[in-house]
């Protein structure tokens, strides 16, 4: 049973904005930390930046700060990523997850952390 969807993946230039979503089934959001992973090809899965299950704080990794923005609308189940400036080395399969422990204080970056994903949205991001 799929509980996480993303969407809004696609081919994109240089320097263009894209805005991914995830939507999800509602125990799968309620009390969880989430977060959005992305994995190139041949690649490790990595952190790309992460939000507190009542949106009071977020994190997002070096390589993406400033330029990449997670939100989420917890009423709508649905969790956003909005990318600004994407490079060539921002294209990847982006994945979105849920965190394995309700309630987290801390925002997990790794992804042992996260026991429920989405199948995965492919951006490209040509030069």
């Amino acid at each position: 049973q799929v509980q996480l969807a993303e969407s809004g993946g696609r081919w994109v230039q240089a320097g263009d904005s894209l805005r991914l979503s995830c939507t999800t089934s509602v125990d799968s959001i309620v009390g969880r930390n989430m977060a959005w992973f992305r994995q190139p090809r041949e690649k490790e899965r990595e952190f790309v930046a992460g939000i507190k299950w009542n949106a009071s704080r977020n994190e997002s990794a070096v390589s993406v700060k400033g330029r990449f923005t997670i939100a989420r609308d917890n009423p709508k189940n649905t969790l956003y990523l909005e990318m600004n400036g994407l490079l060539p080395e921002d294209t990847a399969v982006y994945y979105c997850a849920a965190d394995s422990l309700p309630w987290r204080r801390e925002i997990v970056t790794t992804t042992s952390g996260y026991d429920r994903w989405g199948q995965g949205t492919q951006v490209t991001v040509s030069s």
